[in-house]
């Protein structure tokens, strides 16, 4: 059944919208669940959201979800299954580094609801994108895409390697936690909080890779490096 995705930076009223979601959603013909992000960070909440999602019940994501790359990976978790998504963006003012605001020209922050302070949801338009929306089918851009999928796949094999190299060459020439790696063409930069093995990004590398290649679009293709910037960023605490 369908996955909600909530996103927005502390204090934006994101547990509370969650509660009034579960209240609105849940009934005899379906269960509502929200997942929260606990210990175990990112990892563990796409692994339970995976594990909640079902073909009866609702489940509602309460977490901060600041990046894109973070919506991404849920995005293809519904598409995966099979299921519809909708995204509720909690708005509280100008957003603010590490948050990224969604943006509904993306695949994955789309359909979008924004509401702010005390404004009511709007139950009617989401429960027309979660319950009347026909889902598209697991991987039906790698069917309908084969060519496409083949120089995808190249560029992100391609543009991960050069990331992880970046980084091991960096932390071979010194750099400290807190100080920035950069990666030559990406305009984003990556602040190890710790030293990190190759063996660590080797994994992580594979991970954002499986992630990934559910969905291949020539759509990604000049974000790839930053996205798996993004995957790093947040996966090395």
């Amino acid at each position: 059944m369908p996955l909600v995705v909530l996103c927005g930076p502390p204090g934006s009223g994101k547990s509370r919208r969650a509660a009034e979601l579960r209240e609105a959603l849940d009934g005899p013909e379906r269960r509502a669940h929200v997942v929260t992000e606990a210990e175990g960070g990112r990892a563990a909440l796409r692994a339970e959201v995976e594990r909640r999602l079902s073909r009866r019940d609702v489940v509602i994501v309460d977490a901060g979800n600041e990046l894109r790359s973070g919506r991404y990976e849920l995005y293809c978790a519904a598409r995966q299954a099979g299921t519809a998504l909708c995204l509720l963006h909690c708005a509280a003012g100008p957003p603010e580094p590490p948050f990224e605001a969604p943006d509904p020209r993306n695949r994955w922050d789309r359909p979008l609801f924004t509401v702010q302070g005390e404004e009511p949801l709007p139950l009617a338009e989401i429960r027309a994108a979660l319950f009347d929306s026909t889902p598209p089918p697991p991987h039906r851009a790698t069917r309908s895409q084969p060519l496409q999928s083949c120089e995808f796949l190249h560029r992100l094999d391609r543009a991960t390697q050069d990331v992880v190299a970046a980084v091991v060459a960096a932390q071979r020439s010194g750099v400290l936690p807190g100080e920035e790696v950069r990666v030559p063409g990406v305009v984003e930069g990556l602040v190890l909080t710790r030293p990190v093995s190759m063996a660590e990004l080797s994994r992580l590398r594979r991970q954002f890779i499986s992630y990934t290649k559910m969905q291949p679009s020539d759509e990604n293709l000049p974000q790839l490096a930053s996205m798996f910037l993004q995957y790093l960023s947040r996966s090395i605490q």
